[in-house]
């Protein structure tokens, strides 16, 4: 019997773990197409309870704040493109979220947890 339930967890954070690098794609893809991000926060969102007590729930943490802040100072830059500093906000959050992304999906490759400091 906990042999069976081993091998149903195992499953189901292989499952999630993909799941978490489904995310990452789509962030990375929201640059291009604009709306992908929107659908993996909802996903992040949904499935926050199933990562519970996981290492993945630090990438899902990792994926939520990136999502907001990212958010946030695109906001920034762009209110405050008009008098030109927008302009460095908005490539300097551009820069921090790729730095974001592929901090994640390497350390998601390497099934590590993210470590916060």
């Amino acid at each position: 019997m906990s042999e069976e339930i081993f091998v149903t967890d195992k499953t189901k954070i292989k499952s999630l773990r993909s799941l978490t690098q489904v995310v990452y794609v789509l962030y990375a893809l929201s640059y291009f197409t604009g709306i992908t991000a929107i659908i993996g926060i909802i996903i992040n969102y949904i499935k926050k309870e199933e990562v519970a007590g996981t290492w993945l729930e630090s990438h899902f943490r990792w994926q939520i704040r990136t999502f907001w802040f990212g958010l946030l100072w695109a906001a920034i830059g762009a209110l405050t493109s008009f008098i030109l500093i927008g302009f460095a906000i908005l490539f300097a959050n551009f820069c921090w979220i790729i730095y974001r992304i592929v901090k994640g999906w390497l350390n998601l490759n390497d099934n590590k947890p993210m470590i916060f400091n």
